[in-house]
């Protein structure tokens, strides 16, 4: 496919309405010839693996309440991660959800939402550590309780990422798949319980080759009375390259530059 230019900008993105119409369906199922991984990951469970580009990874909840605390890295070139600030910044949004991207450090699409039952994905509440599991629902290590002993996602994504020469300085702030924060009117955020149900998923589709790295450990803010992180599936498909009229990549002007950034990639 040609390399596909972005128009020169013209005046600010704030007043560039977005794509009219409600957002494209997400297929409910996928075909079975362009499966390529199907498994379960239990809840508090972690997961690394390489996503190549306009392959798309669909997470799904199997629980109401799950969580997908995530990260992703530029897989060539790991110093290019995601970007939360810019992210944001860059789409005007303080949530996710379909024809949102995840743009990396250097301005590059490195994830598209194509598909999402939810609407509503906390890209703000960062992760949760050893403290915050102690302080809410107590100790319960590997030596008293064996496979049932408390987990959480800072040490998840430690491991993980060290299983890819990477480190506690490549740990960024991440995505919090299926969960929500409110807002009121002071600014204070609150956690909202049981905001996924079983069944909902996202797509995301990947625009380079990706490490993704998640777990599927509690939101740092759960309210939830007892520990129990509840269980995602994880499919990976093939899927068909972005075209010029792609919902994601039309969606704000900055996407379609940022679509363009990570194309150079592979010319």
């Amino acid at each position: 496919m040609a390399l596909l230019i972005p128009p020169a900008p013209e005046g600010t993105s704030f007043t560039t309405p977005r794509p009219a119409g409600p957002p494209p369906a997400a297929a409910p199922y996928i075909l079975p010839e362009r499966l390529l991984l199907d498994e379960t990951l239990p809840g508090g469970a972690a997961w690394s693996f390489t996503v190549r580009r306009h392959r798309t990874l669909r997470l799904t909840a199997l629980a109401a309440g799950a969580n997908v605390s995530f990260l992703c890295y530029n897989r060539h070139e790991p110093i290019d991660r995601y970007n939360m600030a810019d992210t944001l910044k860059g789409q005007h949004t303080a949530r996710l959800t379909t024809g949102f991207i995840l743009v990396s450090d250097m301005g590059r699409a490195m994830l598209s939402i194509t598909g999402d039952t939810l609407g509503w994905h906390d890209p703000l509440g960062g992760h949760d550590t050893a403290a915050h599991v102690e302080k809410k629902w107590g100790t319960k290590n590997y030596q008293t309780a064996r496979n049932d002993f408390h987990r959480n996602s800072r040490d998840h994504f430690l491991i993980e990422l060290a299983k890819h020469g990477l480190n506690a300085r490549d740990l960024v702030p991440n995505v919090n798949f299926f969960s929500k924060l409110a807002t009121d009117a002071d600014g204070r955020l609150s956690f909202v319980p049981n905001h996924a149900r079983a069944g909902d998923f996202i797509d995301l589709r990947a625009e380079m080759d990706l490490l993704v790295v998640l777990t599927t450990c509690h939101h740092p803010l759960d309210t939830s009375p007892a520990y129990g992180p509840k269980s995602v599936r994880l499919q990976l498909h093939a899927s068909p390259p972005p075209a010029a009229d792609d919902y994601c990549r039309t969606y704000r002007p900055e996407n379609e530059r940022a679509f363009y950034n990570s194309e150079l990639l592979y010319v």
